[in-house]
């Protein structure tokens, strides 16, 4: 700092003791607690299929996109991850961050059309 000022202890730090790794691991920690959520919610969605009684062709082709949804986004998830193990990140490419938006919007169609399914 100028003038051999120290930061106190609730002020700004300087630029060379900021530690570059903590910004990504944080951000690879949500990755996972993201991945966990939606893996929990697929789970329950298939629980909600499966209590409901005998499946039609309806709720095994919802069962099925579902499944497919949620290992799309792993997969999304994953490789962002695996990029993010290096030193500093590259960017979100815009083509998997719509890929990703698209997965939770159908994973969350998926669900409102498991829970408002006729006969539930």
């Amino acid at each position: 700092m100028a003038g051999g000022a120290r930061p106190t202890a609730g002020g700004p730090r300087p630029a060379s003791d900021r530690d570059p790794g903590l910004q990504p691991e944080r951000t690879r920690l949500a990755w996972r607690r993201t991945t966990l959520s939606a893996t929990v919610v697929a789970a329950l969605a298939g629980r909600q299929l499966l209590r409901s009684g005998p499946a039609g062709p309806w709720e095994v082709a919802l069962a099925v996109l579902t499944g497919a949804l949620w290992l799309a986004f792993l997969a999304l998830a994953h490789r962002r991850m695996r990029a993010m193990a290096g030193g500093r990140p590259p960017g979100l490419p815009p083509r998997t961050a719509l890929l990703l938006v698209g997965c939770t919007l159908a994973l969350t169609l998926c669900g409102a059309l498991i829970v408002a399914r006729p006969g539930h």
